[in-house]
């Protein structure tokens, strides 16, 4: 039985083996090596379009860029407008407020106008995002006090804040300028 089996495998296989045909090129055709010339003519044109790309590409990056320094050259020269607008009609209040005083000279008048336009002034500071600080009482920070002055007192606890010489300032919750205070010590 292995026998038979074994000769219908090899038949089997006899009628399935697989010939190998060379074909040949007719005489005047190109040779074989065509498609690797097309191959490398394909990458030569993938490589130039690339190239056109990333050239166009850092065209417009650096067209961006110099447009984007431009925006924020002029942002800067123009930051403060809006704050000089809130103001012009505080200006034009002193202008008014000069002008009343050297026609008639009258100091009551002038206290007033005065008044009126540094209250003025206050409210435009304060819509701006400007707020004082109220240093005297405090416990000295260093974040906030720039001491200028150390007296010994025996009535405040040392390193508390007795007197303000230059009001500090916040913008929004940003310390804009340190307030110099005079700083309380202890007693010698």
């Amino acid at each position: 039985m292995t026998k038979n089996k074994k000769e219908k495998q090899d038949k089997a296989a006899d009628k399935h083996q697989e010939t190998e045909i060379k074909i040949t090129a007719p005489a005047g055709d190109e040779p074989e090596n065509t498609t690797e010339e097309n191959r490398i003519a394909e990458l030569e044109k993938q490589a130039t379009q690339y190239k056109d790309l990333y050239l166009r590409t850092a065209a417009e990056f650096e067209n961006y860029k110099r447009r984007t320094d431009s925006e924020r050259a002029e942002f800067f020269a123009y930051a403060g407008e809006r704050v000089l607008t809130d103001m012009l009609p505080v200006l034009d209040d002193f202008d008014r407020t000069m002008s009343s005083f050297e026609k008639s000279h009258d100091a009551e008048a002038l206290k007033k106008g005065i008044d009126l336009v540094y209250a003025k002034f206050r409210a435009v500071l304060e819509k701006q995002g400007l707020k004082a600080m109220n240093s005297d009482g405090e416990k000295f920070d260093v974040n906030l006090h720039e001491a200028i002055l150390q007296q010994p007192d025996e009535t405040k606890e040392p390193e508390t804040v007795l007197n303000t010489a230059e009001k500090g300032y916040f913008l929004k919750d940003k310390v804009l300028r340190h307030a110099k205070v005079v700083v309380s010590s202890k007693p010698e």
